[in-house]
């Protein structure tokens, strides 16, 4: 079974730093894809950036230049650093992976965290 455990939200003013940690746990050997969506209230859930296991990125166009996404295959981890905060990133952050190549077999589905908030408020 692989758990994710999401920590780093909270209340930041605008145009202020955050950085977002999240960590696979179980019997892990690889990671294809490991990423960030959110979930605004009242809205639906949206990706936000994720990366492929060969660093390959993709980017909201919402967040591109202000959010960067990273990972530690090694610790099966993935980080998002966001700057430049707006009101409008306002939201439930949560961790996802896709693909998980574990001892007793590739799993291709997703695997979710239970979320962190990201509030942006003066």
């Amino acid at each position: 079974q692989v758990q994710l455990v999401e920590s780093g939200g909270g209340l930041v003013q605008p145009g202020g730093s955050l950085r977002l940690s999240c960590q696979a746990s179980g019997s892990i050997f690889s990671i294809h894809a490991m990423g960030w969506y959110r979930q605004a209230p009242g809205k639906e859930r949206e990706l936000v950036a994720t990366m492929i296991y060969d660093y390959s990125t993709h980017y909201a166009d919402s967040v591109k230049g202000r959010f960067t996404i990273s990972r530690d295959n090694a610790k099966n981890t993935v980080y998002l650093q966001m700057n430049n905060l707006k009101p409008e990133d306002t939201a439930v952050y949560y961790c996802n992976c896709r693909g998980v190549n574990t001892p007793v077999g590739y799993y291709d589905m997703d695997f979710w965290g239970k979320g962190t908030l990201v509030t942006v408020s003066s």
